[in-house]
């Protein structure tokens, strides 16, 4: 890229963390340190608000540079992703958001926990989000490496793991400073630069195609080399009844995931009553819905328009099409026009990736020490101290996510998420419905049905053509894998559900019938909700 991208960009990089900091900065002088400002900011947010943050948060790395840049190498196929992720949410809405935030506190554990208080529960439950969390984190990670190493022309490791460095250390900043408050601030103004962005591309799309996208989807077919083939299923999960089962562990993945990530379940605490976190979902349905169709719009725009061939040459997983497709929008290289809109994407997609880590890793740091460490403390600590680990917890999730994402810096940022979803579907998910729903629920199904679809979840992602054995694999040069699928949801999420069913059959001590009712009560009534 040009010097007037860098500068531009960079300048534009630089605004967007200055406001941010000035946020954190403002709230950190203004809270009182207490477990409830920290994790949930003192629950004070409009559904409005929050609607938006939940925006914030959901539409990550993986919706604006991958899914675009899988529909644009990919067609068809790459719609997965956007439906996936639209159908996710009526399955928050129906089954999860007024019951979660009902019945629990701060973490998804504290769901589980209101009918059955375990300090192991409690402990399986706490590490499976941290897992979820820092998955989630790579994909972010990978996505700012991309991005940047677009924008500085600097394709090498080192200019990847330079700015992974300094999202990680942004993101730490966020958090530890500012907690919740400063989270969802950041959140706010995060998805409306977001909305705004893709809404002017998506404008600038039709109207380049005369605002008929059966032009649009020819184009794009002609320019992809292969055809119609490029408007039809099968172009990447249909080569073989592997590449379709994958296809259906991917979907499932994706709509049942959702509603098992603890930094989208954690924004329901932030609200006073169920009904707002309920009308904080329609709020934000609205909003993701509007921006995924425009991603059907992006994808087949840069295919058309930038060319399936370009946008692989630049990156091979796709995950500059959209901040090419900007600059070629705004006139091409070297013109005003497609140097302002470049660097508004590209710092539109920068401030995405800082939002969604700021989101994620305020979740997973809130598990670390609301879970795990306040179940093993010894006995006299102050919830003050609990924060006070969150905040350290912060760094060192921060500097997990980095190392792991330098490991896997080639991968397509929506795929990375896929993988992280469908562990949130195999360990988080099952917990959940069986604690909020199944009245002979036991301790035992809880803590096999958590353990049992997170660790199968993570041996069958270790040894597929994700790590070793197949095209870009992680371990270059070595071919340790024997599970056929790149995603282990198809067989992980079921087998999280059995071993909650098993654990509860064969338990010798039966639920706890009283806790139940209380448990019930709660979760449709909102009666003793905090």
């Amino acid at each position: 890229m040009s010097g007037n991208h860098q500068t531009l960009a960079l300048l534009l990089f630089s605004a967007f963390v200055a406001v941010t900091l000035a946020i954190t900065t403002w709230v950190s002088r203004n809270r009182h340190g207490s477990a409830e400002e920290f994790y949930a900011g003192g629950r004070l947010f409009t559904p409005m608000e929050n609607g938006f943050a939940i925006a914030g948060d959901y539409l990550s790395a993986a919706s604006f540079l991958g899914i675009a840049g899988l529909i644009a190498l990919f067609g068809y196929d790459g719609l997965l992703y956007s439906v996936g992720f639209l159908v996710a949410w009526l399955v928050v809405l129906l089954l999860v958001a007024e019951l979660v935030r009902n019945c629990g506190r701060f973490t998804l554990a504290d769901v589980v926990a209101a009918r059955m208080s375990q300090p192991r529960l409690r402990i399986a439950t706490g590490t499976a989000s941290v897992t979820v969390s820092v998955l989630y984190l790579v994909a972010q990670m990978v996505g700012a490496g991309s991005l940047v190493a677009l924008l500085l022309g600097g394709t090498g490791p080192a200019a990847r793991a330079w700015t992974i460095v300094g999202v990680g250390a942004l993101m730490v900043v966020y958090v530890s400073m500012g907690g919740m408050r400063a989270t969802t601030w950041i959140q706010i103004v995060k998805a409306v630069l977001l909305m705004a962005g893709a809404l002017a591309l998506t404008v600038l799309v039709l109207v380049r195609f005369h605002g008929d996208v059966n032009l649009l989807l020819r184009s794009a077919a002609e320019r992809s080399g292969h055809g119609l083939g490029f408007l039809n299923p099968g172009l990447k999960y249909g080569g073989s009844w592997t590449a379709r089962f994958d296809f259906v562990s991917l979907g499932l993945a994706l709509v049942l995931g959702t509603a098992g990530l603890p930094h989208i379940l954690s924004r329901f605490y932030t609200v006073p009553t169920a009904r707002a976190a309920r009308r904080s979902v329609v709020w934000s349905i609205g909003l993701i819905g509007a921006f995924y169709l425009m991603t059907i719009v992006l994808g087949f725009g840069a295919a058309a328009i930038v060319g399936p061939d370009a946008v692989r040459g630049s990156n091979a997983a796709g995950n500059t099409a959209i901040p090419l497709l900007a600059l070629d929008l705004g006139g091409g290289a070297g013109s005003t026009g497609g140097t302002v809109l470049f660097a508004v994407v590209a710092a539109v997609a920068f401030a995405t990736i800082l939002a969604v880590v700021a989101g994620i890793t305020l979740a997973s740091s809130a598990s670390v020490a609301h879970d795990l460490y306040a179940t093993l403390r010894r006995p006299g600590r102050t919830r003050h101290g609990e924060v006070f680990v969150a905040r350290w917890a912060a760094v060192g999730i921060g500097v997990l996510a980095i190392g792991l994402s330098l490991l896997v810096s080639d991968l397509n940022v929506a795929f990375l998420v896929g993988l992280a979803f469908a562990v949130a579907a195999s360990a988080n998910l099952p917990v959940l419905l069986y604690s909020l729903l199944w009245r002979r629920f036991t301790r035992r199904g809880a803590v096999w049905s958590v353990y049992g679809g997170l660790i199968p979840a993570l041996v069958l992602v270790v040894f597929s053509p994700v790590v070793s054995g197949g095209p870009g694999a992680v371990v270059a040069g070595a071919d340790f894998h024997w599970f056929p699928l790149e995603n282990p949801g198809l067989v992980s999420i079921p087998l999280g559900f059995l071993s909650g069913w098993l654990g509860t059959v064969t338990s010798r001590a039966g639920s706890d019938a009283t806790k139940h009712a209380e448990t019930e009560v709660r979760s449709l009534t909102g009666a003793g909700a905090v």
